[in-house]
C-alpha cells in the first residue's frame, strides 16, 4: 500500500534528485525560497500538457516573490516510455521549463508525499510545512473558463502570512504509474 498524502501542516519530507538540467537537487537547494511548490508531474499526461504552460507562467509571475517550482516525474518507464529521463530532458527544452524538472526513478519521493496523480500540488512555507495541495485550478481543458485558481490564491495566502480558505482539494488528472 502506499502511504497516505501528506498532511495540512506536516514538514515535507526531504529528496535528493537528479534533474533535467544535470544537476542534483534537494529542499535545501531552495534554501533561499519563501515558498517551495512541489508538482507531481510527467511527460505524457494530457492532464500534465494542459497545464504546463500555466505552470511556466504562474513560475514567472511568482519567481520575483520567493516562490520555487519543482516538478517531479516518478512515473515509471517500462510502460510508459515516453516519461524516461531522456524523453524529460527533450520535453523541458521543448517547453522552456523554467523550473527544475526532477526524475523520482524508485518512486520513493512520490510515496513519501502520498503523491496520487500529475500534476499534482504540495504547496510548502518557508519552514517546509505543507500548506497547500490539490490542484491548480478548475478547469484543466480550458484556461480561458477558470473560475477558481486554487494555486494562486494558496499562493496569495501564504506570502502574506494568511490562511487558505481551501487548503486541500482534489487533485485531477492521470494516476502516477507506479512499478509493480
Amino acid at each position: 500500500m502506499r502511504n497516505e498524502r501528506l498532511t495540512i501542516g506536516a514538514v515535507a519530507p526531504d529528496f535528493n534528485l537528479p534533474g533535467v538540467d544535470g544537476k542534483s537537487y534537494s529542499l535545501q537547494s531552495f534554501s533561499g525560497k519563501s515558498i517551495v511548490v512541489v508538482i507531481f508531474s510527467c511527460n505524457h499526461c494530457p492532464y500534465v500538457q494542459a497545464y504546463e504552460d500555466r505552470m511556466i507562467a504562474l513560475q514567472q509571475q511568482y519567481q520575483d516573490k520567493g516562490v520555487s517550482f519543482v516538478a517531479i516525474n516518478a512515473n515509471e518507464t517500462v510502460n510508459y516510455p515516453g516519461d524516461t529521463f531522456e524523453k524529460m530532458v527533450v520535453r523541458a527544452k521543448e517547453k522552456g521549463f523554467n523550473f527544475p524538472y526532477l526524475r523520482d526513478d524508485s518512486q520513493k519521493v512520490a510515496d513519501a508525499f502520498g503523491a496520487h496523480y500529475t500534476p499534482e500540488i504540495f504547496l510548502l512555507d518557508s519552514e517546509r510545512r505543507l500548506r497547500y495541495t490539490g490542484k491548480i485550478d478548475d478547469n484543466w481543458q480550458n484556461p480561458d473558463q477558470v473560475k477558481v485558481q486554487h494555486l494562486k490564491d494558496a499562493l496569495d495566502a501564504v506570502l502574506v502570512g494568511k490562511p487558505i480558505d481551501e487548503p486541500e482539494t482534489h487533485a485531477i488528472g492521470c494516476t502516477i504509474k507506479w512499478a509493480k
